[in-house]
């Protein structure tokens, strides 16, 4: 009997960006080492959309996009909003910076006379005694959705334990709120320059996905945060990348769509397989190739 085929999650992810001494930096995460998913790996703050993330009324608390329009870029009938709106809880949760305005701009989590407020909220919305919706009404605040731009979209292979249909953001890093991991679902944090996380990838000092190296990569061709984020507000198509791990050659390999094996039999993934080199970040992001110089 074969098994039953693993649910498809919905899921989003952010990297948030901000303007290092060195250039751009991307904030990351790493992974409980005792996680039963990719545990000890270096992440962006991200994760499952829940359900209270599909409120039936998003549109008020969320600031210069609807769902309408999130929808549209996300390529589905409604509800896309969700997306974002899980992103920017995931990373409040994960990592405490809170995308979301207040009446005076991004809200500042790093004033001393509230900060044991937003790490209760913050503690309620981790448990789920607080959704979103509610920490809004509660606090006076609109999400800043108008602020993230969607770059990239991938499905975890057949196979996995867990799969996912991710949708990946950029964000610009709120100047008034210092990130601090949950040290539970996540152990460590750190401000990394996306060669330089390419480069520790290579020589095995940190474990990433192939997702997050290929987002890696296509950040490394950015200067400065606003170029990253100016590229992705132009972005009109970003395309569904669906890995499959095929045999080959007496081990494995990755292959993505477009791929001449793409349709080759299954395989099994093992210590033969180059998670580094399965993707040029142009052809699984929405920025497409570079100008030429």
């Amino acid at each position: 009997m074969s098994a039953a085929p693993v649910e498809l999650r919905d899921a989003a992810t952010v990297l948030i960006l901000r303007d290092g001494a060195d250039g751009l930096e991307v904030f990351m995460l790493r992974r409980n080492l005792n996680s039963d998913f990719v545990g000890g790996a270096y992440v962006f703050p991200g994760g499952a959309v829940d359900p209270e993330d599909r409120h039936a009324n998003l549109e008020p608390v969320c600031e210069g996009r609807t769902d309408a329009d999130a929808s549209r870029r996300l390529g589905v009938a409604s509800g896309g909003l969700a997306f974002w709106v899980a992103a920017i809880r995931e990373s409040f949760e994960e990592a405490g910076v809170l995308l979301a305005y207040d009446l005076d701009g991004i809200v500042d989590l790093d004033d001393a006379a509230s900060m044991e407020r937003w790490a209760h909220h913050r503690q309620q919305v981790d448990t789920g005694q607080l959704t979103m919706v509610d920490l809004c009404r509660l606090e006076g605040l609109r999400l800043a959705v108008d602020g993230m731009h969607y770059f990239s979209h991938w499905v975890t292979p057949e196979g996995a334990p867990r799969r996912y249909d991710t949708r990946f953001f950029l964000a610009a890093a709120p100047l008034n709120q210092t990130p601090l991991h949950d040290d539970h679902e996540v152990i460590a944090n750190e401000w990394i320059r996306p060669a330089d996380g390419i480069a520790r990838v290579e020589a095995g000092e940190l474990t990433m996905m192939p997702p997050t190296i290929a987002s890696l990569k296509a950040m490394a061709r950015f200067a400065t945060a606003a170029e990253a984020l100016e590229a992705a507000r132009e972005i009109t198509h970003v395309p569904e990348v669906l890995p499959r791990v095929i045999a080959a050659d007496g081990g494995v390999r990755i292959v993505l769509p477009g791929d001449p094996a793409y349709d080759a039999p299954q395989g099994t993934p093992d210590a033969s397989i180059d998670w580094m080199n399965i993707a040029d970040s142009r052809l699984v992001t929405g920025f497409g190739a570079p100008e030429p110089s």
